[in-house]
């Protein structure tokens, strides 16, 4: 008997777990298409940046002004702003394209910090043809002044904000740097969220040394940080009424049992694409459906969250206990070589 690698993610049923996650990747039509062949069970789209909306609106702004300044006739020449089309409207053709190209899923990206115009940029992207809308939040706090209450409210607002201005499903990827994670996730879901995708990989500046200069600096993820989503899927699993997806060093099809284990309802690739090439992801469902059939389950569903804090053997190998008990292990180690 053939397993069933079926699985649910936002109300969606996918072919199985293994999807594509938000990545420079997806820019290229001709890759959506590869993805799709080669596996794909669903595509996120790249994220569209407050960043690009801010500065596409401030160009044309700059533009009218400078214009206005210098010639008087461009007071009648150039269009109402709010007739301007000013905003990302290759993103949205790229999610028009997908979807009529493509058959599985498409889940749209937002990276924003604010209310206020990604409401009507995530309406776009859902009447573009979005199956399901994934909000990148990102907001670094500097500020001693800004509590940890207060910036959890900005994600709050942000979340309930977009679900009034979405009827589609709406995911939430979120950093792993919450003091209280369950009750800030069971929040999220209370705000409007059907689902949370952890972790969020922020990108770390550098200092180049020899010019002083704060530097952008690129690392792809390694099966080794898969440890930090797959802890906390296995803690949130049954405990949220949400989707539950995990990304950040999925890279084998180890990586992906792992997380269905602890309780994932799918797992998104985005580094192993860079490093071994969109064709990989055939030999991550292969590998996920082969194990399967070496240890007899029939299908994901029966094995996904087996391994859970709430259904694993020892609940608290989860919390620090294990910490204590990882650095005895080691320290023993060491001292009989």
């Amino acid at each position: 008997m053939s397993v069933d690698l079926r699985t649910s993610y936002l109300g969606m049923d996918l072919a199985h777990p293994v999807v594509v996650s938000a990545c420079s990747l997806g820019f290229d039509p001709a890759n959506l298409k590869r993805m799709e062949d080669a596996g794909a069970s669903a595509i996120v789209l790249p994220s569209l940046f407050e960043e690009q909306i801010v500065h596409d609106q401030m160009a044309v702004h700059e533009f009218y002004e400078f214009t206005s300044e210098k010639f008087p006739e461009a007071l009648s020449f150039f269009p109402e702003m709010d007739d301007y089309n000013t905003g990302p409207e290759a993103y949205l053709r790229l999610v028009e394209q997908a979807k009529r190209s493509l058959s599985v899923p498409i889940i749209g990206s937002l990276n924003g910090t604010s209310a206020g115009g990604w409401t009507r940029y995530a309406h776009l992207i859902q009447d573009a043809g979005a199956d399901a809308l994934e909000l990148n939040i990102y907001h670094l706090v500097t500020d001693p002044g800004i509590d940890a209450q207060a910036a959890e409210a900005r994600y709050l607002e942000l979340v309930a904000e977009v679900r009034k201005a979405v009827s589609i499903p709406l995911a939430i990827k979120l950093g792993p740097f919450f003091s209280a994670l369950p009750h800030m996730a069971t929040r999220l879901v209370e705000a409007g969220a059907d689902g949370l995708v952890l972790f969020n990989r922020f990108y770390q500046p550098d200092i180049d040394l020899e010019t002083l200069r704060v530097v952008p600096r690129l690392v792809l993820s390694t099966s080794d940080e898969v440890r930090l989503p797959m802890r906390w899927i296995a803690i949130l699993s049954g405990r949220i009424q949400a989707s539950l997806a995990a990304t950040t060093g999925v890279h084998t099809s180890e990586d992906i049992l792992k997380l269905l284990l602890a309780g994932a309802d799918v797992t998104m690739v985005a580094s192993a694409l860079y490093t071994r090439g969109i064709d990989h992801l055939r030999l991550l469902v292969d590998g996920v459906r082969s194990w399967l059939e070496e240890h007899e389950y029939t299908s994901v569903a029966q094995m996904k969250g087996s391994v859970s804090q709430a259904n694993a053997q020892d609940p608290e190998a989860f919390e620090r206990a294990n910490y204590i008990r990882t650095l005895v292990d080691f320290t023993s180690s060491e001292s009989t070589r």
